[in-house]
């Protein structure tokens, strides 16, 4: 039976993939931070789908997460990198320690967890791997500066592997959603931006766009026309103009 270890499960568009994965008759292995959260989804999955489900909360942030993890999982067929979060306001307020948190989870934690799956799937001659950007990705985010470029990192990041794996039958595909309904938008404490007033796509909407890319070997999926658009557009702009936008719908409407 086919496994999928999917990052960041208990809530969102991990979530929503987790579903997808047991509806498709793969094992999953479910990671995050809560226990409780976590036990309640792998009954939900193995209630629905009669798939095993394997949970582990673990916070991807620590240092010996990542080689608990493979230890624990051995071999996977899908490897989904989608926990991660974001801080709202201006770099200069936070703290160093709230830096390395998001550095760590948003961009070393996927790393890590990539290097050490991927030499088994190369060897299998076969692998998905499922990184989780955002159309943040695509430009520079006053306000959400770490964020972003996190995002961009991730997806750089991604694009440049899935070049150095054509030929060995793995495939790697980022996904960038735009705003999406998850807890997301309450952890970085930004209800009352103008980006999330303008509308939202659902996280199962968003999974089932990125299921179908990862299955087709895509190396970019951008779910919903208006994110596609918004993400080719800042090509054309001046930084500068492109900047100043991104701060402008970053901010709260008073």
């Amino acid at each position: 039976m086919a496994k999928a270890l999917i990052t960041g499960a208990s809530g969102g568009i991990g979530l929503e993939l987790a579903r997808i994965f047991a509806r498709e008759h793969y094992d999953v292995v479910l990671v995050a931070r809560n226990q409780t959260r976590l036990e309640e989804i792998a009954g939900e999955l193995r209630s629905d789908h009669h798939e095993a489900v394997d949970v582990i909360a673990k916070d991807l942030s620590l240092p010996d997460a990542v080689a608990d993890i493979k230890r624990r999982v051995g071999h996977v067929d899908v490897l989904v990198n989608n926990a991660g979060f974001g801080l709202y306001g201006k770099f200069a307020d936070f703290s160093a320690e709230d830096d390395l948190n998001l550095m760590h989870l948003n961009m070393d934690a996927l790393v890590l967890l990539t290097q050490a799956f991927l030499p088994a799937m190369i060897q299998a001659g076969s692998g998905r791997i499922l990184n989780v950007a955002s159309t943040a990705a695509f430009q520079p985010g006053p306000l959400m500066a770490l964020y972003y470029a996190s995002k961009a990192f991730v997806l750089h990041f991604s694009e440049a592997i899935a070049n150095e794996l054509e030929g060995t039958g793995v495939t790697v595909t980022t996904l960038c959603p735009g705003p999406t309904e998850t807890g997301f938008q309450a952890r970085a404490a930004m209800e009352e931006s103008r980006l999330m007033k303008i509308g939202m796509m659902s996280a199962k909407a968003v999974a089932e766009a990125g299921y179908r890319g990862l299955m087709a070997g895509k190396t970019i999926v951008i779910p919903g026309m208006r994110n596609r658009l918004t993400a080719q557009s800042v090509r054309f702009a001046p930084r500068k103009l492109v900047t100043k936008i991104a701060r402008k719908i970053q901010e709260k409407v008073h």
